[in-house]
């Protein structure tokens, strides 16, 4: 599948780029290959359990709210039913917060991530362009995924030439 992509993609970009420089790279062997980066993962993953454990603990505190007034809501007022409800609603929202705060896109595990994780990434994409200027690599792909190109070299970049042509500077 992979090799019929990246052979589509070679395809269309014509004659001229059988004079380009091409390669890949498979970045998960280069980082499982880190130590220093297997411990990182070790850490997120410890962390994410912590972080699961808690959830579903306070989740389960709300479940028994609302089973508690299951059960004494034929003994309650129409005042203390809707305070119940209340009280059970913004437990939820709470903990409904709490995984945001945790699991959200800009959540403690994300920027534990990134504080763990991207310089290690940064450091392997800066040995990548190295070797790409070096060798006078046109394209790198990144063959964990999929074909994906994590450098070019800015020479054949031709974004600025499709902005002139659609008339923006």
């Amino acid at each position: 599948m992979k090799k019929t992509i990246l052979l589509t993609l070679v395809t269309l970009i014509g004659m001229n780029a059988w004079a380009q420089k091409f390669a890949y790279v498979d970045t998960e062997y280069i980082l499982n290959k880190i130590p220093s980066y297997k411990a990182a993962q070790e850490q997120l993953d410890k962390l994410s359990a912590q972080y699961q454990k808690e959830i579903e603990e306070k989740y389960a505190e709300v479940d028994k709210m609302y089973k508690d007034y299951q059960t004494e809501k034929v003994l309650l007022t129409e005042e203390m039913k809707q305070k119940r409800e209340d009280d059970i609603i913004a437990a939820e929202r709470k903990v409904k917060e709490l995984q945001m705060k945790y699991f959200g896109r800009e959540g403690m595990l994300f920027k534990k991530r990134e504080e763990l994780v991207k310089p290690i990434q940064d450091q392997v994409f800066n040995a990548i362009k190295e070797i790409a200027v070096e060798g006078g690599y046109a394209v790198i792909f990144d063959a964990a995924a999929s074909p994906n190109m994590i450098y070019t070299n800015p020479r054949y970049d031709k974004s600025d030439e499709v902005l002139q042509r659609l008339g923006f500077k």
